[in-house]
């Protein structure tokens, strides 16, 4: 019959040494988890303090679009969805089209540059049209002609292709809003490092339908501080545990 070991015995303070070592890792891994928990706290404070700002941007209105001298000091967290306005002549000979999934279903956003009378160039979202329209759409059609004014909310360039797919300049093939490849691609110099996303206008019968930025932020934040404020809490009660059984075991 096998025997419990003696308290003094090897294998006693083998056990002893374990259930000590656990211990400490338990309480490394209860600082970490509840260090994760504070930074979701904290990421969550920041993400609403930025839902408000971006709301307040949205609703309010239009300021003139940030010209040359502010372009180096652009930046998402202080102008990404800003109402602007800006007035300029339509290039409608160089469109480019960029796969779209709206609520109105997929197709395109018409990325018109626009020419301002400093020279620079700003492009313009002018909207959504569905994929029967595609063609006419590249050719330029529904583009006004002469001095227009444009309103709309400022967007950051989307670099590096979107839908697990990179864009394809050499043939037409946009899946993000790239601004400086589609301005490479056109020959288009003097280029605003943002577009803008054009607001809504009377409902066409056919042609661009502005206003349908998604102005959303995934908030999770308080969710995944629960989560690892939980795990800590496990991770806790499991030592407590194990030092129990130590202080039984030395009785």
């Amino acid at each position: 019959m096998n025997r419990p070991p003696r308290p003094g015995s090897n294998v006693s303070r083998l056990r002893r040494a374990a259930r000590l070592a656990w211990v400490l890792v338990a309480v490394a891994a209860f600082i970490g988890l509840v260090s994760l928990g504070n930074w979701q706290v904290e990421r969550r404070a920041w993400k609403l303090d930025l839902i408000e700002r971006v709301s307040h941007r949205v609703d309010a209105p239009a300021e003139p679009a940030p010209g040359p001298a502010e372009w180096p000091r652009i930046s998402r967290e202080q102008h990404e969805y800003r109402h602007v306005q800006l007035s300029g002549t339509f290039l409608a000979d160089r469109v480019s089209l960029v796969q779209a999934s709206t609520e109105l279903g997929s197709g395109y956003w018409v990325m018109t540059p626009l020419k301002r009378d400093d020279g620079t160039v700003v492009l313009i979202n002018r909207g959504y049209v569905p994929q029967q329209q595609r063609d006419r759409a590249a050719a330029g059609a529904w583009t006004p002609e002469g001095k227009v004014r444009v309103s709309g909310l400022l967007r950051l360039s989307e670099p590096g292709g979107g839908f697990l797919r990179d864009n394809v300049p050499a043939e037409s093939r946009w899946y993000s809003r790239d601004v400086a490849a589609i301005a490479r691609t056109h020959d288009l110099t003097r280029v605003a490092p943002y577009f803008v996303d054009a607001d809504a206008g009377p409902a066409p019968a056919e042609g661009p339908v502005g206003g349908l930025t998604v102005v959303s932020f995934h908030n999770n934040h308080l969710v995944y501080a629960i989560t690892w404020y939980t795990l800590a809490l496990m991770v806790a009660a499991g030592a407590v545990f194990v030092l129990r059984e130590e202080l039984r075991s030395r009785r």
